[in-house]
């Protein structure tokens, strides 16, 4: 966990200038596919330096409830300095191990983040416990899953093993962790996994 930490927490300050245009375009598109209702109570997992952060208040509103959670305590800063709405919440912990009450939110997201969950089965089984009855999950990349997989590998490191698994390991890691209504897109400009807490 800390090699991991350190990993993000040295690639935070060109964090942003890895975001291009046509990923954020690609981002835009997938939250509008998410349909986010206002008002709702949002856990943004691995929200990095917070790129998320903006399109999902737009989503929830000034009466949601936003909570970033990273592991890295530098990408969180750097999220902090660019966010400063009054319903976001910033919590540096492992997502193996979320210190926040069971059943709190209605949504959690996981953008470009659950590759690098060192334990998914024990991270699913937290979101799952953290997250509403009928809670949504959303695992989500602006590219394709074989593309982010050999992202991870050519970069090594700390991040040569972080993968997406192909759709029959998702789909019994998530309904192990008790999600069901699962569905899985995966295109060449974006993957994208949903599930409920059942």
């Amino acid at each position: 966990m800390n090699e991991r930490r350190e990993f993000f927490n040295l690639a935070a300050s060109k964090w942003d200038r890895l975001a291009s245009e046509q990923t954020i375009a690609r981002l835009h598109q997938i939250m509008k596919r998410l349909d986010i209702k206002s008002g709702s109570a949002v856990l943004d997992i691995g929200t990095g330096t917070g790129i998320l952060l903006p399109l999902l208040h737009n989503a929830v509103g000034s009466g949601g409830r936003l909570v970033a959670l990273d592991v890295s305590d530098e990408m969180l800063r750097r999220a902090h300095l660019k966010n400063h709405q009054d319903n976001v919440d910033y919590l540096q912990a492992a997502v193996e191990e979320i210190p926040l009450l069971e059943e709190t939110f209605d949504l959690a997201i996981c953008y470009a983040s659950f590759p690098h969950f060192a334990n998914k089965p024990r991270a699913l089984s937290e979101i799952a416990r953290v997250l509403k009855q009928g809670g949504r999950l959303i695992i989500c990349h602006t590219e394709s899953r074989q593309t982010i997989n050999q992202l991870h590998q050519s970069l090594g490191g700390a991040v040569k093993h972080d993968m997406i698994p192909d759709a029959a390991k998702m789909r019994l890691l998530l309904s192990s962790a008790g999600m069901g209504d699962i569905d899985i897109q995966d295109s060449a400009n974006s993957y994208l996994a949903t599930a409920y807490k059942q």
